[in-house]
Order: C-alpha cells, then sequence, then structure tokens
C-alpha cells in the first residue's frame, strides 16, 4: 500500500494508532475515491457507532501532525535524494487552477514529463495570485531545493516583474510566460 520510506517518515511522526488509522483511511480513499466525511466513516473498520468513527476521523484530520512540512517534506526529501543528485538542475512549475470554488496555487517539480507537487496553498479568493501568494508557496520549496539549480516556470499569470526579481534576488532561474501584448526593453549597463 504505502511505500516502505512512507511508512519510515510517518511513524516518525504519528502515534502507532494514528498510523494505523491513517493507513486504513488511504486504503479506504484508493478502494472508494470519495472524500465525504460520512461516506468514510460508513465503511470505516472500527467497531463503534457511526457518530463515533464520524468524530474519531475529524479528529484524526485534524492533528496539527498532518500538514505539509511535517509529514511530506521528509517523505519529499528523501524522494529526492534517491532521484537527483547535488546541483542538479530542476524544473520547478508554479501553476494556480480553479477547481468549482477552490482555488488553488501549487509548486510541483518536473520528473519524467509528469510534475510532482512540492507545496500548495488553497487561496481564499477567485482569480489570480498576488506576488505574496507566490512567494509563500516558492519559499518553502526553495528553501527544500538548496541543494539543487533550480528554474521556476510559469505561464501568463506569473509575468510580473516584481517576482522575477524577487526570484533573481533568490537565485533562482526562470521563465515566465508573457502576454502577447507584452513588450521588453533590455535596460543598457554603462
Amino acid at each position: 500500500m504505502l511505500p516502505s520510506f512512507y511508512q519510515a517518515c510517518l511513524q516518525t511522526q504519528l502515534s502507532s494508532i494514528q498510523f494505523i488509522t491513517l493507513q486504513m483511511l488511504v486504503a479506504l480513499l484508493q478502494r472508494e475515491r470519495c472524500v465525504s466525511i460520512e461516506r468514510l466513516a460508513t465503511l470505516f473498520a472500527q467497531p463503534i457507532q457511526f457518530e463515533s468513527r464520524r468524530r474519531n476521523l475529524q479528529r484524526f484530520l485534524q492533528l496539527p501532525q498532518l500538514n505539509i512540512k511535517t509529514l511530506w517534506f521528509p517523505i519529499l526529501k528523501y524522494w529526492l535524494k534517491q532521484q537527483f543528485h547535488r546541483g542538479q538542475r530542476l524544473s520547478l512549475v508554479i501553476d494556480r487552477t480553479q477547481w468549482k470554488h477552490h482555488n488553488l496555487l501549487m509548486v510541483s517539480v518536473v520528473y519524467k514529463k509528469r510534475a510532482i507537487p512540492l507545496f500548495w496553498d488553497c487561496l481564499d479568493h477567485c482569480g489570480s495570485s498576488s506576488l505574496f501568494e507566490q512567494q509563500t508557496v516558492l519559499r518553502p520549496v526553495l528553501s527544500l531545493m538548496q541543494r539543487y539549480r533550480c528554474i521556476v516556470l510559469g505561464d501568463r499569470e506569473f509575468h510580473s516583474v516584481a517576482l522575477a526579481d524577487w526570484l533573481r534576488q533568490q537565485r533562482v532561474g526562470f521563465v515566465l510566460r508573457l502576454p502577447k501584448s507584452t513588450t521588453v526593453k533590455s535596460q543598457l549597463r554603462r
């Protein structure tokens, strides 16, 4: 079900009961592909009443250890060390997507023609992200990727001069797609 290095990372962050709960929950989600708490509580294999299972799942999902930096980053660090060598050039993609009423800003690494999510944030508004929000999702990723030479790729939403300047200050390469109507003038140095 979970790769052994996932299990090793997760067991350091969760109690044995929490780890078993997580394994059961992952197995359920893989089988059912449904994220309704009520549906999961109905199917969850615990010999207690439905309402107790529902509250138990809600409490579990609100654990402070269940966050990106605590659980996901150790797994990512291990995976990155296995897949890439120090100083290797990696492409990071920043993208935002609107899915129903969810506005998600995400940074991913390109691996074998796939985007592997590194860090994400649900924005509390519709539409484009601000420079502050972009920096908020990029900072932890750039900290995580210090061993590598990174290039940030972004579509037209991320064409801001301020973002480009901030990335330059971070010593990170970037390729940001410009809208068709944009003209670029190089600054002559004397």
